[in-house]
């Protein structure tokens, strides 16, 4: 931790940053980033953690950075559970937070959620692999057409948005997966956007 390695130093603090930037370090996604390691020692694993202990290190530097490149990674989106697991520590409310802020998108999944990338072409392969690598069910053409109209009108709307403001409309049950494949199978894209503040609970 930074305080002893001062003591160490005989220096003061800023000079003891000053010779870790200096070194190359990675600090701790866990215990809010307060131990340090030298670059040159975490192995990494294939998912770009190390653990000294129950002290966590990421490629991606912090635990915000971390959770957003498992779950971009992830073939079919990661639970919050899944996530505890890799990452040994509780990140229930930072996965929470990072949904509000458009990092991450989720969909309910039993009493959990999944968590998605926010990408639509990477989110739209997610939600394909978890349905178990079937298409979804093709659309009428009524539906499709209604759901390109709204796209048009609001092109800044997800997938999931797509879905429930057209399916709402209708009264359908209009699943997230089935505008993705729509998108997919007539090769259009989506640029991605923050999304508005949404008010998740726990």
């Amino acid at each position: 931790m930074i305080e002893p390695l001062t003591d160490e130093l005989g220096c003061s603090m800023p000079s003891t940053r000053r010779y870790l930037k200096a070194a190359g370090y990675y600090s701790s996604f866990t215990h809010n980033g307060k131990w340090y390691t030298l670059k040159s020692i975490p192995r990494f694993d294939r998912d770009g953690l190390w653990f000294h202990e129950l002290i966590g290190f990421s490629r991606a530097g912090s635990l915000t950075g971390t959770l957003i490149q498992l779950v971009g990674r992830s073939p079919a989106g990661l639970t919050a559970q899944q996530l505890g697991v890799k990452l040994r520590c509780r990140c229930h409310s930072v996965l929470v937070q990072l949904c509000r802020h458009g990092k991450l998108a989720r969909q309910p999944m039993g009493r959990s959620h999944l968590y998605l990338a926010v990408d639509q072409p990477v989110q739209a392969a997610q939600l394909q692999v978890l349905a178990g690598n079937q298409p979804a069910a093709a659309l009428p053409a009524e539906i499709a057409v209604l759901i390109l109209a709204e796209f048009i009108r609001q092109p800044e709307l997800s997938f999931e948005e797509l879905a429930a403001v057209v399916g709402g409309n209708r009264q359908l049950n209009l699943k997230t997966a089935q505008v993705a494949d729509l998108f997919a199978r007539h090769g259009l894209k989506k640029t991605t956007r923050a999304a508005k503040p949404k008010p998740y609970g726990p």
